[in-house]
């Protein structure tokens, strides 16, 4: 099984259960869409003061105001309206705490000493970037519905739900790698 505890390492803000829920949300995000349309957003999770400050808003943020008790990712409520948000452009940012603090935000990015695969889009660059930069991490869920994890600005790990039956050569982890399956998504992460 993913190491939620792996993945946040000596973060100096990044519980695992909040890296959990917002990795669990990304998942049905990528399985479900909305709308009947596939979707892509982006989640960066921890180190927010920093990301907050590498970012700006796209438009009015609609979480803005709202009480940190109401904003709580592992709240069922919640998370139906992120699913919602999650159709306007641009990034969500959550507290290591779990708490989503701001929606619509644009990441200032640079793919400066930046490498992955060919073929993943701006949203991917914006996640290696501020993980590079800060000690966030990153949870994408790209429109071709993977959802991929980045920390310290590289991809460590995809995540496949089964339902989408997409083929091993749509992986963009290179190899070594382990795979898992876990209910009903296959997991790919980095091999350490």
């Amino acid at each position: 099984m993913i190491s939620f505890d792996e993945i946040c390492g000596p973060k100096i803000d990044c519980e695992t259960r909040v890296l959990e829920n917002t990795i669990h949300l990304a998942v049905e995000i990528a399985r479900e869409g909305r709308e009947g349309r596939k979707i892509g957003t982006l989640f960066v999770i921890g180190d927010e003061k920093k990301t907050l400050k590498r970012s700006t808003n796209l438009i009015l943020d609609p979480l803005s105001g709202h009480p940190d008790a109401s904003k709580r990712i592992s709240d069922p409520d919640v998370r139906e309206t992120l699913k919602e948000l999650a159709q306007l452009d641009g990034a969500f940012i959550v507290s290591g705490k779990g708490i989503v603090i701001s929606a619509a935000r644009y990441i200032n990015a640079s793919a400066d000493h930046i490498k992955f695969p060919l073929g993943l889009g701006s949203r991917h660059v914006a996640a290696a970037s501020i993980t590079r930069d800060t000690q966030a991490v990153a949870v994408v869920v790209s429109e071709s519905s993977v959802v991929r994890i980045f920390n310290e600005g590289r991809l460590i790990a995809e995540i496949i739900p089964e339902i989408w039956l997409l083929s091993k050569e749509s992986i963009k982890i290179s190899r070594p790698r382990r795979e898992e399956k876990v209910a009903d998504m296959r997991i790919v992460t980095v091999k350490t």
